[in-house]
């Protein structure tokens, strides 16, 4: 791409010719600037992008536009025209294709171009954007003079997002306009694990300035795609990418949804499936990171720091300590803590004036929805946030008959926990406490029987009851975790959803009560040998300071395994104490009692369960001592951003979206010499 003449030339009769392309190109990534009124940008707007230019270009392509950007400023120019164009495909009943064509065209260049200067900024409020604009200049007389660049953008891309249904015609841009949010936000790969007040978000921020009915629309329209996966056109046809209705934009969409054609920049790296079912869920994934992004976002300032009272954001702190570290309140997080059951009577019962600002949607369809998708890592953390933050969705799911929906996944994942990422597991487990907390949960899963369990593949599981197999599972986890991770918080977690079980167990079965024993045992064995370990090294002299650390950690070792295997004592009591009645696979103090049968015949399974199932109810425990049952909670850490703002981003970056490693600070990578982009230069 070589120097621009001073006004780019068009074919005949102002169709896009090749070499006219490579123009309008040229001159937005040039030193020329071009007024916001001028007639350049409808041209470039309107072009049938079909062209492919190789990485190399793209990012010379990048630089130019980047370093021209401080005097151009187009790329605040091209934000205001995708506002615009959204509008105007707002604006209009029946939508021209030429309208949806430069709406898709300014999400897709804008996308390329900002991530590349994200990616490559020098300095922390990101001024290599340049948003600051002349608001005098002809063509921004209808421009809000109080509102920035980036609030202006966020404002109208969140609420067509919001407001516009996803149709066979609106779905490309609704696709766009997700990828486009997915990289406005890409600002936190920037920062540190803990945000601090000098972090600087201008788009993320904007977005949570926005008004209460934009933020409740928009986390009401993203959790509709994720129910209703939208489908996106398999062949990638669609009249706004081309005059003659053939591939354009984003040719091939169907089959990849990094579908840049024009400009391959590395921005999505989709590996999509090319099948119905691959292409119908592009939509729906995407709406779900984006989703995930905002609710799990947290505003650091600090008490000292002076802030407008009248702005929504900033109303709610949590901490009241003088110059202690402070959170702004997230309203997306907020709106969907506050989701209701549209198949509910809509009165409001609070007498809530401002009831059209909830976020309604069928739970059924959304419990429905999640059970698909559980083996989806972003998925889990979306049932873990309503689970944790929506009390309405939690007691819905709590009265479900259907419990094996939403578990028997979940349980699967666990069974295949060697293939999880600790952080997924953490969230797995979570999910299953949180659950646990409720008598009416721990009571159901011991009721529902299971014909049979596919994927268990260490013995045949007939006609068991899923709180059977979640014991069993979870003791194949902690067993895991001993021998693997040795991480004593996913240890504890398991633990704590077995001992709220404990005193609901009902008819545990044969195998599900041997794994408890033999768990017992594993730690009764660890725990004597530590024990044996650290008196030995008691009657040592410690002559230097190694042997004294190796000391602590068998102490502190020993001491976990106390408290371990202190739980499962508990677990076990609790069975026997509370139900041991509802439970005759436990034997032991039926021995002498089958001794004293006199029974015609031989024995066989039935006659021995007859008796032991007699004897359940004269059984006493009068020589057991009774303990307070235990009950476990989960409380979420005081600074969850520090876990979950990295662990979104690790999900949006698992999911396909492909960042400069060398700009990430969020969480450690690895860089490797492939990742770098070829030619890097300092912008």
């Amino acid at each position: 791409m070589g120097a621009a003449p001073s006004t780019p030339r068009l074919g005949a009769g102002g169709a896009a010719s090749p070499g006219a392309a490579e123009q309008m190109f040229a001159a937005l990534v040039g030193e020329k600037a071009y007024p916001i009124s001028s007639e350049f940008w409808r041209q470039l707007l309107e072009l049938p992008l079909t062209q492919q230019w190789p990485r190399d270009r793209v990012l010379q392509a990048c630089h130019a536009f980047a370093q021209n950007n401080y005097h151009t400023k187009h790329l605040a120019k091209i934000l205001i025209h995708l506002v615009w164009c959204l509008q105007e495909c707002m604006a209009e009943s029946s939508v021209s294709h030429a309208a949806y064509r430069k709406a898709i065209n300014a999400a897709y260049i804008s996308s390329i171009f900002l991530k590349f200067i994200i990616e490559n900024a020098k300095t922390d409020n990101w001024q290599e954007l340049s948003l600051e604009i002349d608001k005098d200049e002809k063509g921004l007389e209808n421009f809000p003079s109080e509102q920035s660049v980036e609030y202006f953008l966020m404002r109208g891309v969140l609420n067509y997002v919001g407001s516009v249904d996803v149709s066979p015609e609106s779905c490309y841009l609704h696709h766009e306009l997700l990828n486009l949010m997915l990289v406005l936000m890409s600002t936190q790969l920037c920062s540190g694990p803990s945000p601090e007040p000098k972090d600087v978000h201008p788009f993320i921020d904007a977005a949570m300035l926005q008004d209460s009915s934009i933020v409740s629309s928009v986390v009401q329209k993203l959790l509709l795609n994720f129910v209703k996966r939208p489908r996106i056109p398999l062949n990638g046809s669609h009249p706004a990418f081309s005059d003659d209705g053939g591939p354009g934009v984003l040719q091939r969409v169907g089959s990849a949804a990094a579908n840049f054609v024009l400009l391959p920049y590395y921005t999505f790296n989709y590996l999509v499936s090319s099948n119905a079912e691959g292409a119908s869920s592009q939509l729906a994934e995407n709406s779900l990171l984006v989703l995930l992004i905002l609710i799990h976002y947290r505003k650091c300032i600090m008490m000292s720091e002076s802030f407008p009272i009248s702005n929504v954001y900033t109303n709610d702190l949590n901490t009241n300590v003088k110059d202690a570290p402070a959170f702004h309140d997230n309203p997306y997080y907020k709106a969907l803590s506050n989701a209701k059951d549209s198949q509910y009577d809509r009165a409001d019962v609070e007498g809530n004036a401002q009831n059209w600002l909830v976020v309604r949607l069928s739970f059924a369809s959304l419990f429905d929805a999640l059970g698909t998708c559980l083996k989806d890592e972003s998925s889990v953390l979306l049932l873990y946030s309503l689970v944790h933050g929506n009390c309405d969705f939690q007691e819905y799911v709590l009265v479900r008959t259907d419990l094996d929906t939403l578990l028997m996944p979940i349980l699967e994942m666990l069974y295949n926990a060697s293939r999880k990422t600790s952080n997924q597991i953490y969230m797995l487990l979570i999910v299953l406490l949180i659950l646990s907390q409720d008598s009416t949960f721990n009571a159901s899963v011991h009721k529902l029987v299971l014909p049979s369990v596919p994927w268990y593949h260490e013995r045949l599981m007939h006609q068991t009851s899923l709180g059977s197999l979640m014991v069993v599972i979870l003791i194949r986890t902690i067993k895991y975790n001993l021998s693997k991770l040795r991480d004593v918080y996913l240890h504890t977690n398991c633990l704590a959803i077995l001992a709220n079980m404990a005193p609901h167990v009902h008819r545990l079965s044969a195998y599900a009560s041997q794994r408890l024993v033999s768990l017992f045992d594993m730690l009764s064995r660890k725990y004597t040998k530590l024990a044996e370990l650290k008196n030995d090294k008691a009657i040592k002299v410690i002559s230097d300071q190694i042997e004294a650390d190796i000391s602590d950690d068998t102490s502190t070792e020993l001491h976990i395994y106390t408290d371990f295997l202190r739980i499962v004592l508990e677990i076990i009591n609790a069975i026997l104490t509370y139900a041991l009645p509802r439970n005759p696979e436990v034997l032991d103090f039926f021995n002498s009692r089958m001794d004293m049968q006199q029974l015609d015949g031989e024995w066989s399974v039935d006659k021995v369960l007859e008796v032991i199932n007699k004897n359940c109810r004269s059984w006493r425990g009068e020589g057991m001592k009774m303990f307070t049952q235990l009950r476990f909670t989960y409380e979420q850490e005081s600074h969850p951003e520090e876990f979950f703002i990295p662990y979104a981003w690790r999900v949006v970056l698992s999911r396909g979206f492909s960042f400069n490693p060398g700009a990430i600070n969020l969480f450690p990578v690895e860089i490797h010499v492939d990742d770098e982009p070829s030619g890097e230069q300092k912008v």
